[in-house]
């Protein structure tokens, strides 16, 4: 029976030893390697959502609504990708348009609010910044591991889109960590 979006996951167990042989199993039940592309594409979302958390850690206070429902949405995002497309169970999680579009619109708001980029800009500046670099440079991987899977299987569009789009965000925010000093820039030949 399939959890609606809705309702909490309830594990009443952590460990299950199904997996000690090298495979594991999809989010349709079929049992794949651990190497699957199918895993890596999920497994580098959920490493995307612990840099988040570690980001909120010291993110500025408005970025906590945002970069929490971010890691709600990449828990989406993850049952997307563990559940092959073909799957067309209604209830299956799946990316919406709505989604990405909320990432569009808070990129929007929250650029409109920095300077122009003028330049390349370095990761780092402040704590925050450099965290949030980090979460934006596992977010590319993350997918660069869909669009792989893409290749190989049907992956719903929307996943890879919402992907792209929250690498940009993630750059924007990291920008805006900085606000308040002065943002690293690259300089063409500064190691000369």
């Amino acid at each position: 029976m399939s959890r609606k979006r809705e309702e909490p996951v309830r594990l009443d167990r952590i460990y299950t030893r199904a997996g000690d042989g090298g495979e594991t199993s999809l989010g349709d039940g079929s049992r794949v390697p651990k190497t699957d592309p199918r895993i890596e594409a999920y497994g580098t979302v959920d490493e995307l959502n612990s840099a988040i958390g570690l980001a909120l850690v010291v993110a500025p206070g408005e970025f906590r609504p945002w970069l929490e429902r971010v890691q709600n949405e990449l828990f989406d995002l993850g049952a997307d990708l563990a559940v092959p497309l073909e799957d067309a169970r209604r209830e299956r999680l799946r990316i919406e348009q709505a989604q990405v579009d909320g990432l569009e619109k808070l990129c929007d708001e929250v650029n409109a609010r920095l300077a122009p980029l003028k330049s390349f800009v370095l990761p780092g500046g402040t704590e925050a910044s450099g965290r949030l670099h980090v979460a934006r440079t596992v977010c590319r991987r993350a997918e660069r591991a869909a669009v792989a899977l893409a290749g190989t299987a049907s992956v719903n569009p929307l996943a890879l889109a919402y992907l792209n789009r929250l690498s940009d965000l993630l750059f924007i925010l990291a920008r805006a960590a900085n606000v308040d000093g002065p943002e690293p820039l690259w300089r063409p030949g500064s190691l000369r």
